[in-house]
């Protein structure tokens, strides 16, 4: 056994609006060698999400706040390189929550192991088959419901998220209507994903015209991924009895977001709206992950990912999710 050093992104300062280079720092860290019931666990992938932005603020709202001049966090997949567990050996790949560095010293109890199906698409476990893919699944099917023959209207819906929500709902039997920021990604959700009608909210014009023109019998599940201007579109074309399923709101991370001026349509026609955390449905995971695998296999479930390659270019990959610039999953390769 001997040391080793890690390279880990720090967060130095809370960013008060959108966040910049200058908010982080690389530095490097001296590890001690795995102790009793513990592992070194050489990090593969690693990734970034819209989430990670709330626990930059002081006083995060639904997770606990990284702290300043501590190595951040989220899901990555590494590989054992050296064990001193009984539950790991080397070379077993790990899924877990030591995002922001290329080695992580783990107690056994934070790891879980994966099969990979194929193991040349492990980062597949951080989008399709990892937390994205199970906020589509458990945000559509579990508070979505939708309904053969319906219409789901879907935001961000090239996104890690959005574009499992899109396919999940096709193979459902629903119309689906999603929304993009370029033609490219509205082109590749059309051609590949099977997904009906694709605005570009960028280029559209007025969006609630886009969406009524996009789903004329109107929009029976709404998946919330933006907020804002999205959340208004999606009430006003909104049939009664409508389910809204809300995991994020990425136009109001970085600046106050004015509330929906068109609220009241929940009250006239009767819509329920669910925040959901994806960590509270455990429960749901091994069906997902069986159907989702099952999903892939068949060729009904595509993936896109944009993969940046560096730890010391992980910053670069978070700050791109606000500018639009990722195509589907955001993946740093370690």
């Amino acid at each position: 056994m001997s040391n080793y050093t890690a390279k880990e992104i720090h967060l130095i300062s809370r960013p008060s609006a959108l966040p910049s280079a200058e908010n982080f720092q690389l530095v490097e860290t001296e590890l001690s060698p795995p102790g009793p019931g513990q592992v070194l666990v050489a990090q593969r992938f690693m990734s970034v999400d819209p989430y990670m932005r709330g626990r930059m603020r002081e006083d995060a709202v639904y997770a606990d706040a990284y702290q300043l001049n501590q190595v951040m966090y989220g899901g990555a997949i590494g590989e054992v390189v050296e064990s001193q567990s009984d539950k790991f050996k080397p070379g077993d790949i790990v899924l877990n929550g030591g995002a922001w560095r290329d080695l992580l010293l783990a107690d056994e109890k934070t790891l879980m192991p994966i099969t990979p199906f194929d193991p040349e698409q492990l980062s597949l476990y951080l989008g399709t088959l990892g937390m994205p893919g199970l906020t589509a699944y458990v945000g559509l099917l579990k508070f979505g419901e939708p309904k053969d023959g319906e219409t789901v209207f879907v935001s961000a819906a090239s996104g890690a998220v959005g574009a499992n929500v899109c396919q999940i709902a096709k193979l459902k039997g629903c119309r689906v209507v999603g929304s993009v920021g370029s033609d490219a990604k509205a082109q590749w959700l059309k051609d590949e994903c099977g997904v009906d009608e694709v605005i570009n909210y960028k280029t559209c014009g007025n969006l609630s015209k886009a969406l009524m023109a996009a789903a004329p019998e109107g929009v029976d599940v709404y998946f919330e991924n933006v907020g804002g201007e999205h959340l208004e579109a999606a009430l006003n074309a909104m049939n009664p009895f409508g389910r809204i399923a809300a995991c994020g709101m990425i136009s109001g991370y970085n600046e106050a977001m004015a509330g929906p001026r068109n609220l009241m349509l929940v009250v006239g026609k009767k819509i329920r709206m669910t925040g959901f955390i994806v960590s509270d449905h455990g429960d749901m995971r091994p069906q997902f992950l069986s159907d989702m695998e099952s999903w892939i296999q068949e060729g009904k479930v595509k993936s896109r990912e944009t993969v940046v390659e560096g730890i010391e270019n992980a910053v670069d990959a978070f700050l791109a999710l606000f500018s639009g610039d990722n195509f589907g999953k955001m993946i740093v390769k370690i």
